[in-house]
Order: C-alpha cells, then structure tokens, then sequence
C-alpha cells in the first residue's frame, strides 16, 4: 500500500514495471492509461490533462482503483 501523496508519472510507471527501463516503463503506463476509455475519463473529471507529468494523490486513487494498487498488478 502506497501512502496517498503527488507521484511523477516516470515514479508511478517504475511503481507498474519494476523491471525495465524507466523510460520503457513511462511509455508502458501510457500505453495502458491511453487505453482504457474510463481511466481515461475518470482522470479527466479529476483535473489529469493528456501531457500533465505529475498525478494528484486523487489521480493516484483513481489509477489504483483501475489499474490496482502496483503491488498486485500483474499487467
């Protein structure tokens, strides 16, 4: 469980893909992000514009209840 606080989009991906590259790893969550239509609006409705860098800790609820929490995430 990550405590609720302003994540980096780079920070958040390496959170999601531990295993590669952080700049492979922030286009990966992109990719992931991009593709989820309700992700997309839920972030949207929560102030997250498409080239914003960094996720409020709202964001960072929003993209944990989508995605789940990192730990658990199996992509």
């Amino acid at each position: 469980m990550h405590k609720k606080r302003i994540y980096g989009h780079q920070e958040l991906a390496q959170l999601y893909f531990p295993d590669v590259l952080p700049k492979s790893a922030s286009s990966q969550l992109t990719r992931w992000i991009a593709r989820d239509e309700d992700l997309n609006e839920a972030l949207r409705r929560a102030g997250h514009r498409k080239r914003t860098r960094l996720y409020t800790p709202l964001q960072v609820d929003i993209l944990f209840e989508h995605l789940g929490e990192p730990e658990r995430w199996n992509g």
